[in-house]
Order: C-alpha cells, then structure tokens, then sequence
C-alpha cells in the first residue's frame, strides 16, 4: 500500500525512511521505503551509461531526491541508502571493482551517496540485494539460508546463509556463472570455457536457438525471431515450444539440466534449504525450469540431501533488488549506532 503525499507529510518528523536503490546496465529503479519496508514511492529510469561515472553516480543522486519529492519527505528524515549494483563489490568501503556493462572500474559509489545525503550507504552486489529481498518477503522467507539463481544475459548469483549475505572479507563473492561444470569449449565473456554461463545462460541459449531456426529446425521461432540473436528473448523462446518446437525446447532442457548440475554442487557445499530460480527466463517458463533443474539436482545428490532442499521460482520480480538493499541498510543502521 502506497502512503499520501498528505499522511507522508505528517509524519515526517519523526519517521525513519530509506532508500532501495537497483541499478542495472539498462535501467535502474529507485525505491522509497518506511521503517517497516513498505514501499512508498518508486521510481524506473534507463540507466544511460554512456554518460559516463560522473553523470551516472549523479543521475542517481537526481533520482533518490526526486523520489524524496515526489512522496514529499525531506532528506533529513533519510536514515539510509542500500544500493545494489552489478558486478564485484568491495562491499565495506562501497567500491565497486568492476562493472563492464556500465563501464566502471574501482568506483566509489558509497562514499559519493554518503557526501550527497549524509546518511549511511551499503553497496551490494545486485544479486545479492535481489536474494536478500527474497529472503525478507519473497520465495525465501522463513528460510535458514538460500541461495539464488539469475538466468539472464550472464547467471548472476546470491547467498545469505543463516541471515547474512555471504561475502568474502573484501569482495562480494558467488559468482556462480563463472564456475566450471563442463569440458564444452564454448567461451564466454570473461574467456573461460564451460561455465554455467557459457551453457545456460539466455545468451546461450539464443546462440543455439539461432542455428536451429537457421537449419528450419525451429519453424515458429524462424517465424517470431528469425535468425536475429537480439530478437530470441525469453518469451519469444516460452512461446516458440508452446507452439510445438521439440528442438528449442531439448535446447532449454539441457541449459536445465547444467544449472541442475549447479544446484547439486551447491548443495552439497552449503546445504541451503531453499535455492531460488529467478530472472526472465525463469519468468517466462516456470513449470519447465522447476521441473527439470530440480530432476536433475535431486538425482546428484546424496539420499539424505534430497529432502533437505527445495527449489522455488523467485516472486518479488524487478523489486527485489530495491527491496533487498533496502532492508539490508536498516539491518546495518539497526545493529550499529549511527554516526553523528
């Protein structure tokens, strides 16, 4: 439920709001929340990253104010920001260390928000802030510890584990796109072969759903996508096996079958009692992906595991990132005393 501009204004004085903050290499979303993580007033824009570090750290700081505007709060009653951004973060100075899609290297996103709005900042992987939102309100909650997911262009990944994001001692960590499963020579962005990425991802996916549209192997993909890369995106994909394509979707099973591989692995690490399958693949065929990854990550188990974990489809969609970091934040102003 979304509070007046009238009621906001109110209490304003002795409210505690913090800012969600996700940013993507397309587009970024900026949340307003209450001290008990009800969403207030939000706000989508394209991320823009051509402008540059300088313009995109303000762009965000342009957004977070009007967001305050807009729901008519001041920044002085801002407890906190959480910002959830893509790539390895150096999460306790608030640095991120590189993000390619935005063109960033060792940027200092924390330290800028905390000199615009005065208030603490934590910077998240995005992943991670995603997971965590899962975690309060989403597909998670009530779990002990969860790991996620993200099919998307890459496959992002996310841990809390017994309620606190796992993290190395400087840098974020799971970066489960980039591990080895296969001896397939196909290479991915970063140059390594046979990664859940390099197998599973859409980008993936596309590239073999291309050749098969290509050879009249998939007539109705041909027919919705032709043999344009960029065109194949997940509903198009969903869509094309509905209509009958057996070979777009044995295509979409084996990609099933090494995220399940995934799944099994981290099990058996971890042992998480909920792993969470999220993004639009995911979005766009449900039943498909829960069926076969969980098939193939209960079968590569041990017997005593395979009644310890649970595989959901994520539920808090494109609010989860928001959602996460913001909480994230109140978690870290709640157990540390503010600075004056």
């Amino acid at each position: 439920m979304t509070e007046t501009a009238a009621d906001t204004a109110q209490t304003t004085n002795s409210a505690r709001y913090f800012i969600g903050f996700d940013l993507g290499g397309t587009k970024m979303q900026c949340t307003l929340f209450n001290d008990q993580l009800a969403p207030i007033h939000r706000r989508r824009k394209k991320t823009r990253n051509e402008l540059g570090v300088h313009a995109s750290l303000d762009r965000i700081a342009v957004n977070v104010e009007r967001v305050l505007e807009d729901a008519n709060v001041p920044a002085s009653s801002l407890t906190g920001i959480g910002i959830g951004c893509p790539g390895p973060v150096e999460w306790e100075k608030g640095v991120v260390r590189v993000a390619v899609n935005l063109g960033w290297e060792n940027v200092h996103v924390g330290e800028f928000l905390e000199k615009r709005f005065g208030c603490p900042v934590s910077v998240l992987n995005d992943v991670d802030a995603g997971v965590y939102g899962e975690y309060i309100a989403g597909a998670a909650k009530g779990s002990r510890t969860c790991v996620g997911i993200f099919p998307g262009t890459g496959i992002g990944g996310g841990c809390v584990y017994d309620g606190q994001i796992l993290r190395g001692k400087v840098l974020s960590c799971m970066e489960i796109g980039h591990i080895k499963l296969v001896s397939s020579p196909r290479q991915g962005a970063t140059g390594m072969t046979g990664t859940l990425e390099t197998e599973a991802s859409r980008l993936s996916i596309a590239g073999e759903l291309v050749k098969l549209a290509f050879r009249g192997e998939a007539p109705n993909l041909l027919k919705a996508a032709g043999t344009d890369l960029s065109e194949v995106r997940s509903k198009v994909i969903a869509e094309a096996i509905r209509s009958g394509d057996k070979q777009v979707q044995r295509v979409v099973e084996e990609a099933c079958e090494v995220i399940g591989f995934a799944v099994a692995n981290i099990v058996l690490l971890i042992c998480p009692d909920t792993v969470i399958l999220g993004g639009g693949l995911v979005e766009a065929m449900p039943e498909l992906f829960l069926k076969e990854v969980s098939k193939t990550a209960k079968r590569h188990v041990f017997d005593c595991y395979r009644r310890e974990f649970e595989i959901k489809c994520a539920q808090l969609g494109d609010d989860a990132a928001a959602l996460g970091a913001a909480a994230w934040i109140a978690k870290q102003v709640a157990n540390t005393p503010l600075r004056k």
